[in-house]
């Protein structure tokens, strides 16, 4: 079963979630992870790229949009469902997407704004609700 991580932020804003995100996928790729990531737009996937390409100063994080790389070890895309990723989800949309439970693990980033903040109590009690087993880590 799909176990899903919510990642709350202590600051607001969507560099923020992009941070985090970037945080993430270091951590999940160094573990030997594959991941897919789903943004909320084609602009915030694109600002994403950014921040993978300089989120640390002595290296990069090796990634590529849906659009460019399908089959990379971390590709980021927006609306399309992956076609080659299946271990860890990284949901940017404030909704779970519908082919979330082919992956055996989700993290929802949640920063200190009122829409994400609604948007992920509702995707908690979403998830909950479905019986998937939920963890919350303070960041």
């Amino acid at each position: 079963m799909t176990r899903v991580d919510f990642y709350v932020v202590s600051e607001a804003g969507e560099a923020a979630r992009l941070t985090v995100a970037a945080r993430l996928v270091d951590k999940a790729l160094s573990r030997g992870h594959r991941l897919f990531i789903n943004a909320q737009t084609e602009q915030q996937a694109r600002q994403l790229d950014e921040v993978l390409w300089t989120f640390r100063p002595e290296s990069f994080i090796p990634h590529a949009l849906v659009s460019d790389d399908a089959s990379a070890a971390v590709v980021i895309g927006w609306g399309q469902e992956p076609s080659n990723h299946d271990d860890v989800l990284i949901n940017l949309e404030y909704t779970a997407p519908a082919f979330f439970s082919r992956f055996l693990r989700v993290a929802e980033v949640v920063t200190q704004d009122e829409k994400s903040l609604e948007a992920l109590r509702a995707a908690w009690r979403f998830y909950r609700d479905r019986g998937y087993p939920l963890h919350k880590h303070d960041l």
